[in-house]
């Protein structure tokens, strides 16, 4: 079995248990409130603005024997550059004061994620970070479109309050193809056991952030 596909497999179920979140059920479903869709934005700002400070890490950090995936980290930055600002954009777009967002803190389990992704890249092994990039990834592949439609229907938001969601759903296929490729090429037993381990962690964690979204709501309906 190819890695990628190892990876897919025995990461299954916690996989199922971020996608249980409730944020996720009622997106899918037209049920999400517009306070719940801009706390999304606020928090996947809070973690996106540091995905190229963390593979710009990651590229400082891989061997030399390793080249070929330095190259593709290099690929990675010249794609992600600027998402965060897209993010804020949407925010705007909600009607939500987006340099009040940039200059707020992010959530206890956003920042849970991101420090767990700083450690792994600078103390343990910067190859775990692709553990990351499979969760949040692949997440956003599986359900990014149909969250976009469904959100936009039900509030009748712009199309302009989309684009992070709709850049990260079916569009970005050929993204996850090259991660897939990229993934194959892993040979190392160690380093492929830390990916998985990591993905693992992640998926755990980005559902965190979701779950944390609506258990705050909630918190201030009581």
């Amino acid at each position: 079995m190819k890695f990628f596909n190892r990876l897919q497999v025995e990461t299954e179920q916690t996989r199922a248990v971020l996608l249980s979140a409730p944020l996720i059920t009622k997106a899918l479903s037209g049920m999400l409130t517009k306070e719940e869709y801009t706390g999304f934005l606020t928090e996947a700002y809070h973690h996106v603005k540091h995905t190229v400070p963390l593979l710009m890490a990651v590229g400082a950090r891989i061997p030399e024997d390793k080249e070929w995936l330095r190259n593709a980290v290099a690929e990675y930055i010249e794609e992600e550059l600027g998402h965060q600002e897209w993010i804020l954009n949407d925010l705007a777009a909600c009607g939500v004061d987006k340099e009040a967002v940039r200059q707020s803190a992010p959530a206890f389990e956003t920042e849970l994620m991101v420090a767990y992704a700083y450690d792994m890249v600078n103390r343990v092994d910067p190859i775990g970070f692709f553990g990351m990039v499979h969760v949040l990834e692949g997440t956003s592949v599986t359900t990014a479109d149909k969250a976009a439609a469904c959100i936009k229907k039900s509030l009748d938001l712009p199309q302009s309050a989309f684009s992070y969601l709709v850049s990260h759903g079916s569009l970005d296929q050929d993204h996850v193809k090259f991660f897939e490729d990229l993934m194959n090429k892993i040979e190392s037993s160690e380093e492929q056991a830390l990916i998985i381990h990591c993905a693992k962690n992640f998926y755990r964690l980005y559902g965190n952030i979701f779950r944390s979204i609506t258990n705050e709501r909630l918190e201030l309906a009581c």
